[in-house]
């Protein structure tokens, strides 16, 4: 879709004849140029889930702009944008765009140290920019990737009494490692905590270390460091030393197959699962249930410590009002959650609900909080709509259990931890046969034992949510059974028991 298409003038808005990149005393991207037709009031620079902005200077028919790099979201530290593509616009005061066209060489590629990497891009429909990870010349390409790695495979560290700590590849720090990573500093400050993150957009935990992916510090900290703590895979380029433990936490109790499970699994997945398994030392189950599963699931018979999971003991700690006000929720507006996973056919596609016709026919009193699976965070736009906020980009889901009233989910897995708040719970399930079926099958019959309804009409979800205290009494039985299937040790202390039992096996410490 063209400009024009979207409402904007077609060509020769502006004219940019300059850019720089500032890093002092905060880094920002500066732009300039010639006024031709309509009067800019502002920049936004708009990229996936996150868009930054700032005013327009006008004078002498000539409009220049600064824009900071740095950006709080969510209530937290300011943080660089995250990586990825963004296009440049000029707006009017009344919000109209106004395309930059690009009548001057525009500069090279530059790297802000420690912030981001910012390349600028003369395209057809406008200017772009794209941000990406710090990584210094040494560091960044192909070739400079296979020189670290064929170091850090072949490199001989010294041991290091330190925990490295990875969440969904690097995206956020979050789930089971963020709950060991918190309960490490509480009861030994002392251990040096490092975390794998996939550029400097990513807050840690406080006292911890970031270390950007693909950077000689993530190689060498990767090779030297005790304890590897994971939620998902290493991948290839991991090489286990004699010293290294890896405890593997993995990201939920499964409902839905995975890996040696899956339905018309191939044999070069299978063989890649094996690869992946063979790396793990240590396996944290919620349940004896999921102990089950990954012993068939990935072939695995190394130890499995059923702890219960640590990522939901803030469910039973935390502070909700702190986080409803960091969400800007009002006080009386009753919240519900709706986290549906992410479909194998439709890896993009979040709202299988229509989210925003759903919370007007909620009404008064509601908002709904859309989160997206982890695998849809980068590729995807937030929604924006009345009543609806979306939370895809939010740090870590378990808060966000923490401040709703009520959950509508599918398959995902938070329905196993969702059910240690004693909230109600819903099941919107349009495509039930169809993805049990062809995509990717179950483990056991949800229908039959689900806490809560399994609906795949709208208003009929629409109707429970409003009597969601009819809905808690008639599934009571359910769930109390699910409770003591699924959470029997999510107790609050699950985070410390891991961390004791890894300190008195003198796996680390």
């Amino acid at each position: 879709m063209t400009r024009s298409e979207r409402g904007g003038p077609p060509v020769g808005l502006a004219i940019v004849d300059s850019v720089t990149v500032l890093t002092s005393p905060a880094p920002a991207v500066s732009l300039a140029g010639a006024v031709s037709v309509g009067t800019p009031a502002k920049l936004e620079v708009r990229g996936s889930r996150q868009t930054l902005g700032a005013p327009v200077s006008v004078a002498n028919g000539r409009w220049s702009a600064t824009l900071p790099l740095l950006e709080s979201l969510w209530g937290g530290p300011a943080l660089p944008p995250r990586s990825g593509q963004y296009e440049a616009i000029l707006l009017t005061d009344d919000g109209s765009p106004l395309r930059i066209d690009v009548d001057a060489a525009l500069p090279a590629p530059q790297l802000i140290e420690g912030v981001t990497r910012v390349a600028f891009d003369d395209r057809e429909d406008g200017l772009g920019l794209r941000f990406s990870a710090p990584l210094s010349d040494r560091e960044r390409g192909p070739l400079q990737q296979a020189s670290l790695e064929a170091d850090y495979r072949s490199a001989r560290f010294e041991p290091l009494d330190a925990v490295f700590f990875e969440s969904f590849y690097g995206q956020n720090a979050s789930c089971n490692p963020l709950a060991i990573d918190r309960e490490f500093a509480r009861l030994r400050p002392d251990i040096a905590r490092y975390w794998s993150v996939a550029d400097a957009s990513v807050a840690v935990p406080e006292g911890s270390i970031a270390l950007i992916e693909g950077s000689e510090d993530w190689w060498r900290i990767r090779g030297s460091a005790r304890l590897l703590v994971i939620n998902d895979w290493l991948r290839k380029r991991f090489r286990k030393r004699s010293y290294q433990t890896v405890l593997q936490t993995w990201h939920g109790t499964m409902l839905k197959k995975l890996a040696l499970s899956r339905l018309r699994l191939g044999a070069r997945p299978a063989l890649a699962t094996l690869r992946e398994r063979a790396r793990w030392d240590i396996l944290l189950a919620q349940n004896p249930y999921s102990t089950r599963v990954f012993r068939s699931a990935y072939a695995f018979l190394g130890p499995v410590w059923q702890e219960g999971y640590p990522r939901d003991d803030v469910l039973l700690t935390g502070d909700a009002a702190a986080v409803r006000r960091r969400l800007g929720i009002p006080d009386g507006v009753a919240v519900l959650l709706y986290a549906p996973t992410w479909r194998d056919d439709r890896p993009d596609h979040v709202d299988h609900l229509d989210v925003s016709r759903f919370a007007e026919n909620l009404g008064a009193g509601y908002v709904t909080l859309i989160r997206g699976h982890s695998r849809t965070l980068l590729p995807g736009e937030d929604l924006k709509a009345r009543n609806v906020l979306d939370v895809t980009g939010y740090p870590d889901i378990s808060e966000l259990f923490l401040v709703a009233d009520a959950l509508v989910t599918d398959y995902s897995s938070v329905m196993f931890d969702f059910t240690v708040t004693g909230k109600p719970l819903f099941f919107f399930t349009p495509d039930l046969v169809h993805y049990r079926e062809k995509l990717r099958g179950f483990y056991f019959d949800l229908s039959a034992v689900a806490p809560g309804p399994v609906v795949s009409d709208p208003a009929e979800l629409v109707a429970l949510v409003h009597d969601r205290d009819a809905v808690r009494a008639r599934y009571a039985d359910k769930y109390r059974a699910w409770q003591r299937r699924f959470n029997p040790r999510d107790d609050g202390g699950a985070a410390e028991r891991v961390v004791r039992r890894l300190l008195e096996e003198r796996i680390i410490g």
